[in-house]
């Protein structure tokens, strides 16, 4: 018989009111699968709701109180798990934040940008500058701290496996002063030497489509479906239809074969640091 996982309600706001949620649904004598009954949604999906891994959406917040006759509390209670779960993060992202801190596997495109997981803080700094002008020093200072937090994923040794495939012009036009771009390209650099990540550039000859230029990142996991997410500046959208994530792959998969090999990509980046440091950079 499996032993009965506890929930420590008090981590955070998501996970008391997936402790709570279990404790209703328990003192109900109600399954999962009893609770999702009549709902559009799974077993699975509402257990990580109730180990606070997920967001429970309204549609089934409103499911949960008529079957368990708990009155609109976790219907009530969506917009205080949101706002927990997003902290300093764009609404649109906020689920994929928390999505990647379950991730076996991590694999990235970016065709425009240094990826967020592996920004410095003065990469992170422009950014943030460059699509919220009108933000306090406060308000940018935190989007920043949140998402150089997100690299803290780079802590474990093993876990995610994260791979990475820029285009050529991610690293010859920089964004920054050329002192800060160099300190970023050895920051992935550094990453890279240590066998933390993989990462590969794209010529500026490789073949290009209208999908690249999307960001893509597609996520893998243990016991979850795959995940492809892709945004804009103040957009983002989250894919997990099978077939489409499968496309997507694919797409990926030769934006990857395209590519430098692994280590003639880390000389192309630690080339253009060099330069970047020294003033010597031609774009």
């Amino acid at each position: 018989m499996a032993t009965r996982k506890e929930i420590d309600g008090s981590a955070g706001v998501p996970q008391f009111y997936g402790n709570e949620l279990r404790f209703k649904r328990e003192e109900a004598g109600l399954t999962l699968e009893r609770l999702v009954d009549g709902s559009f949604f799974g077993i699975t999906y509402l257990s990580e709701i109730e180990h606070g891994h997920r967001r429970m959406p309204v549609e089934l917040a409103q499911h949960v109180d008529r079957v368990l006759k708990t009155d609109g509390f976790f219907q009530r209670r969506c917009e205080d798990v949101r706002r927990a779960r997003q902290g300093a993060h764009a609404a649109f992202f906020a689920n994929i934040a928390e999505a990647e801190t379950r991730a076996a596997a991590i694999d990235e495109w970016s065709g425009t940008l240094i990826p967020g997981l592996l920004q410095t803080r003065a990469y992170a700094h422009s950014v943030v500058r460059s699509t919220h002008m009108l933000d306090t020093s406060e308000e940018a200072n935190a989007k920043v701290d949140v998402r150089l937090q997100r690299a803290k994923l780079f802590d474990d040794p093993k876990r995610p496996e994260y791979w990475v495939v820029l285009h050529e012009s991610v690293v010859q036009h920089s964004i920054v002063a050329p002192a800060e771009m160099a300190e970023q390209l050895d920051h992935i650099a550094a990453l890279a030497r240590r066998g933390r990540i993989v990462v590969q550039i794209l010529p500026w000859n490789g073949p290009t489509r209208a999908f690249t230029e999307l960001p893509l990142f597609l996520m893998g996991f243990d016991s979850e479906p795959p995940l492809v997410y892709t945004e804009g500046p103040y957009h983002g959208q989250t894919i997990d239809d099978p077939a489409l994530v499968k496309l997507y792959r694919k797409a990926y998969d030769r934006l990857r074969a395209a590519a430098l090999p692994p280590e003639a990509s880390l000389a192309l980046i630690e080339k253009a640091a060099e330069e970047y440091s020294h003033g010597q950079h031609q774009p």
